[in-house]
């Protein structure tokens, strides 16, 4: 059965995923829909693959199954998340990653490899985005605001990344989940 994608056409651009799960997902959901009320309501994630685009689809090793053979013995990371802060010069607002941070870096640096190899636009940096597209003056007001309710939160603040998602941008600015990989727990 192929992903859902309203029709829109589909881009060569991927990316993968850790979404995050109930109920600090749900909260963060409704957390951007609050704060960006425009936006296109993406499920919080933390992206450890940015967009990319693949060169060549049509080589002998497709990229889901370098990513299994990448991801076989992967064992599910454990984030924590931190205060919300700006990144300077795009004005993003996002919730920062407190542990789990050098796991998620290492875990990208062995991804971004072989089929899956882009020159990022910008120096990874595991986060949780929550509003973009923002002057300077309104970056600061809604992280202001993004701060008191994210300081009001009462539930957990940590999960385990035990399930990545493979996706491609549509041209509406959708993502398809493509295919999920299961994180394989350390034995006993």
């Amino acid at each position: 059965m192929k992903p859902h994608c309203n029709g829109a056409a589909r881009l060569n651009s991927f990316a993968l995923v850790s979404y995050i799960p109930h109920p600090l997902g749900s909260f963060l959901d409704r957390l951007r829909c609050r704060l960006e009320p425009d936006s296109l309501k993406p499920r919080a994630h933390i992206t450890l693959l940015p967009p990319r685009e693949l060169c060549d689809l049509q080589r002998t090793e497709p990229p889901c199954d370098a990513l299994l053979s990448q991801l076989a013995n992967e064992p599910p990371l454990r984030v924590s998340l931190g205060p919300i802060e700006i990144f300077p010069g795009t004005n993003v607002i996002y919730i920062a990653v407190q542990a789990g941070f050098k796991d998620l870096l290492s875990l990208h640096t062995r991804l971004n490899a072989g089929n899956l190899e882009c020159c990022e636009r910008f120096t990874y940096h595991p986060h949780i985005t929550l509003v973009q597209n923002l002057s300077q003056p309104e970056a600061e007001r809604v992280a202001a605001q993004a701060s008191e309710l994210w300081a009001a939160y009462t539930g957990p603040r940590d999960f385990h990344t035990d399930t990545l998602t493979f996706v491609q941008e549509t041209q509406d600015k959708r993502w398809v989940d493509l295919r999920n990989f299961t994180l394989n727990p350390v034995p006993a």
